[in-house]
């Protein structure tokens, strides 16, 4: 990292259920980001959701991923609705993911010639989401690699860390899911070269129309997690129905700092 660069501004973080989030818009986000690559300045653009507050308090490679994150999105309607009952300085419009912010990120990309990698998915999911991109987006630079490969086995973690220090990416997504991109960030963000790292999930396999993308007015009304959950079914129920349980010790905490 580009110690000597200076770090754009960010808004003051706000704790919720365990958690902290950063009260910024899809604008902010990719202003922020277009501010680190201009500065050749590295930094991790995470993402905090009801599935990711539940992870933190059980994975320390996940607490130490949010630790060290520059910027933190709240992806989670209820998340922000909880703090702006709360009366933090959090409200709708500082609801931010890949999906409400991506026509405005490829649309710089291909403004500002932004280098982009893509680390996950199936094996060809990527090149197809690559594809789509690269029409929709002509002179765009997209480099992908899929996300299957041992974490544990330090000569192949490292082959892949060089793979993508040789494409010299300006922005990093990383999108295999919750918490194996958050551990995969914490192990290898310090043997990359300085770029955005985002972590995306499913957004290549929206992108390669492999998994149904729900409408964006789902996510303005809250009900997304229900187009989700519709499409899988069996790999959500705990996370929808299950999980959100073990945060009630944390809202209570909310309450009691209030």
């Amino acid at each position: 990292m580009n110690a000597a660069s200076p770090r754009p501004d960010r808004p003051p973080r706000v704790r919720l259920l365990g958690g902290e989030v950063d009260a910024v818009t899809p604008a902010a986000v990719i202003a922020y980001a277009g501010a680190c690559i201009a500065a050749g300045r590295g930094a991790v653009i995470a993402n905090h959701n009801l599935h990711s507050l539940y992870c933190l308090r059980r994975d320390p490679e996940m607490a130490a991923f949010y630790a060290a994150a520059d910027l933190i999105e709240a992806d989670s309607r209820p998340l922000i609705a909880w703090g702006h009952a709360l009366g933090r300085p959090i409200g709708p419009e500082h609801r931010a993911t890949y999906l409400d912010w991506r026509e405005s990120f490829w649309r710089a990309a291909a403004a500002e010639g932004w280098r982009v990698f893509h680390l996950g998915c199936a094996p060809g999911v990527g090149e197809r989401a690559a594809e789509a991109l690269a029409a929709r987006w002509p002179g765009v630079a997209i480099g992908v690699r899929d996300g299957f490969f041992d974490m544990e086995d330090p000569v192949e973690a490292r082959a892949v860390v060089d793979e993508i220090a040789a494409f010299r990416p300006d922005v990093l997504f990383v999108g295999m899911g919750m918490p194996r991109q958050e551990r995969w960030v914490a192990r290898c963000r310090r043997g990359l070269p300085p770029c955005v790292i985002f972590t995306v999930g499913a957004a290549f396999d929206y992108e390669a129309g492999v998994t149904p993308t729900p409408p964006r007015w789902s996510g303005r009304a809250g009900v997304e997690w229900l187009f989700r959950f519709a499409a899988e079914p069996k790999r959500l129920f705990p996370r929808y129905f299950i999980e959100p349980w073990s945060l009630i010790g944390p809202a209570l905490a909310d309450l009691t700092s209030r």
